[in-house]
């Protein structure tokens, strides 16, 4: 289990799903300017960044390429992890296929399955939230052919600018990898990442459950000290999460 000890007058920050690039690069700039208007603002005081995936629409890395644009994002997430705060990112499902950019020239750690954390005191589960629970079916086959090996070899050998112009057409228009089901609330007992969550408290306790994905702030209480977490999106609902006085709370952008 991963451990950080908050000091005094810091906190936790957590955001998930800006899905940067979609529906076009030009349209999704302005969220691109308000995300990283807010990463200035909490890098004050943060003991540590959380992005739990989807950052990107769509995401590949070739060999010695990686996707055009987003520079101010990136720029920012070095400038904050240069000044000594730590940036921790989950791989979401649009951006499954990265590799070690994020390791090697930003210093970011970058985990492709949930983790287990500790703050202070506090236990919590956390991860991008794709293909958990009994959800996400049409994901869940289409997961196991893109992440397979031969597929992924077979593409890394289209010429960027037709990979990535196909990437990005599957991921806006047919939504083949998107996995994401209508953002609608399913009921507290329906919520399929809550079901997960019921799951796991059966063999470990967790204090919170935080996960994106589902493009909904959600916040459920699934036993009396045990909650999960969903951070919504930074597509409409532009809403983050901030663990301080161990408790961790959702919060709008404005």
């Amino acid at each position: 289990m991963n451990h950080i000890n908050i000091p005094d007058n810091k906190k936790i920050y957590f955001a998930s799903d800006q899905h940067l690039g979609a529906p076009t690069a030009e349209a999704s700039f302005p969220r691109e300017q308000k995300f990283v208007a807010w990463l200035n603002e909490v890098k004050e005081d943060a003991a540590a960044i959380f992005l739990l995936g989807d950052l990107f629409d769509f995401w590949f890395e070739y060999k010695t390429v990686v996707p055009k644009g987003f520079v101010r994002v990136l720029g920012k997430l070095a400038e904050i992890k240069d000044s000594g705060i730590p940036i921790y990112f989950f791989v979401g499902n649009h951006d499954l296929w990265m590799k070690d950019y994020f390791e090697k020239e930003l210093n970011i750690t970058v985990y492709h399955k949930p983790q287990e954390f500790t703050f202070n005191k506090t236990s919590l589960f956390i991860g991008h939230g794709d293909g958990l629970g009994p959800g996400d079916i049409g994901y869940k086959r289409m997961k196991k052919v893109f992440t397979f090996p031969l597929f992924q070899w077979m593409f890394k050998w289209l010429h960027p600018d037709l990979g990535m112009k196909l990437g990005q057409y599957m991921s806006v228009k047919n939504k083949v990898i998107s996995g994401d089901e209508d953002a609608v609330f399913l009921g507290k007992e329906n919520e399929w990442l809550a079901q997960y969550c019921h799951r796991k408290l059966e063999t470990k306790h967790y204090d919170y459950f935080v996960f994106g994905h589902r493009h909904l702030p959600l916040d459920i209480q699934l036993q009396e000290n045990s909650k999960y977490i969903n951070l919504g999106d930074w597509i409409g609902h532009f809403t983050y999460g901030v663990f301080e006085d161990n408790s961790l709370a959702l919060k709008n952008y404005k």
